[in-house]
């Protein structure tokens, strides 16, 4: 791999404070994302509602980040949008204790990813705004550290209580708002944002036309991998069930959270290696590799027992794969448009995989309910597996990444 020059001065206010922002609210919604299916178990939920919640959820937060992106590169300050999205999203995640029913928490849900879609582009745009071309990778890999971090401290957070509380679920609920305000209060007070000259007003499929064709082709290889991504709470449901008839269902679900914590660990460390990686490599190839590992942890949910070393080994490199596709798109995704269209592509990104993520889960829990784990996540593999190829048909002759 051709090895790329890089610079050091990336890490500065703006990129310290987002990310502070990412690990504060991560730590807030994985406290309820952790807890959430023990929760809809208590209601008699089965797998399919969870596929619903987080496929429903992800399709609206994927509208909100299209409409989002398009809207911020019109603006002349960016951060107020950001703001309002950190708002919502810790209000709808607290929300989810006033739940008595499957469809109240999927309201919930929906709300609280209606704010993360909102904020998403405008965030990345911030962040990309703040560093040189060739300090992308070390920034969104530092900022996926920290959004991490928040999924490790979350998910602890959430094992604790579950004790302290005696599984009081909703009490448990209301602990995520002090995080998810404290993300509040540091985007709007520590982030600082650049003064930019917005872009003219031209209608959407025109800035959409306008935007180059290996960008588009990237979009295309994203949405097929999106398309087999499910959301990894599935991962959780997949490990209770598995080692509930072994060691009963209380134990079972403890132990699923302890495996969710060593998934964002692995997914924290490698973020910023993944970002290091970015700056230094062609990121069509670092890519390409995470997808590969996506479908290589797919297939041993097909092919291995569900003994707890088997679900160790998935759950780390479902945090491996993760880390190395969310840096690697973000940055390979900025150094593919001018900056003054960041807003827009970004948002384009998040909606493709807002689409994808909303199939995936659906049609993974669907599939899981109707014909069985092999099923369900034989499908995911098949399509890491075509993203993975798909990515490595985009030359990055003269393009900056």
């Amino acid at each position: 791999m051709k090895k790329l020059r890089t610079s050091s001065d990336w890490l500065n206010r703006t990129v310290i404070g987002i990310g502070l922002a990412s690990l504060f609210s991560d730590w807030s919604h994985e406290i309820a994302t952790t807890i959430m299916p023990a929760f809809l178990a208590s209601m008699g939920a089965a797998s399919a509602w969870l596929g619903v919640i987080e496929g429903v959820s992800d399709g609206l937060s994927s509208l909100a980040k299209m409409g989002s992106g398009y809207c911020t590169d019109k603006l002349q300050r960016r951060k107020p949008i950001a703001v309002a999205g950190y708002l919502l999203t810790s209000l709808g995640t607290a929300s989810f204790g006033l739940a008595t029913s499957a469809w109240h928490v999927l309201a919930a849900r929906a709300v609280a990813w209606f704010g993360r879609g909102v904020r998403t582009p405008v965030r990345k745009a911030l962040l990309a705004a703040a560093v040189t071309s060739r300090s992308y990778g070390r920034a969104f890999g530092f900022e996926r550290m920290m959004d991490t971090l928040g999924a490790i401290v979350g998910p602890a957070t959430a094992w604790i209580l579950l004790q302290r509380l005696e599984h009081d679920y909703r009490a448990l609920f209301a602990w995520t708002l002090i995080p998810g305000l404290l993300a509040v209060a540091v985007m709007a007070f520590v982030v600082a944002e650049k003064r930019r000259t917005p872009v003219p007003h031209i209608s959407f499929v025109t800035r959409l036309g306008s935007m180059p064709t290996r960008y588009r082709k990237f979009l295309f290889a994203v949405g097929i991998f999106g398309a087999g991504d499910f959301a990894h709470t599935l991962l959780i449901l997949l490990a209770t069930q598995s080692l509930a008839p072994e060691i009963g269902p209380a134990r079972a679900a403890s132990l699923a959270v302890a495996l969710y914590i060593l998934h964002n660990v692995l997914y924290s460390t490698f973020a910023l290696i993944a970002g290091y990686l970015a700056d230094h490599f062609e990121k069509r190839y670092v890519l390409s590799s995470g997808y590969a590992l996506a479908a290589l942890m797919a297939l041993l949910i097909v092919i291995l027992p569900g003994r707890i070393w088997a679900l160790s080994f998935i759950f780390v490199l479902g945090g491996i794969y993760v880390a190395i596709e969310e840096t690697l798109e973000d940055s390979f995704c900025a150094g593919l448009v001018s900056k003054e269209n960041h807003g827009m592509a970004f948002g384009l990104l998040a909606t493709v995989n807002g689409a994808g993520d909303f199939m995936s889960s659906v049609i993974v829990g669907a599939l899981w309910t109707a014909a069985g784990v092999s099923v369900a996540f034989g499908y995911s593999a098949i399509l890491f597996l075509a993203g993975s190829l798909l990515v490595l048909r985009i030359h990055p002759r003269g393009v900056h990444i």
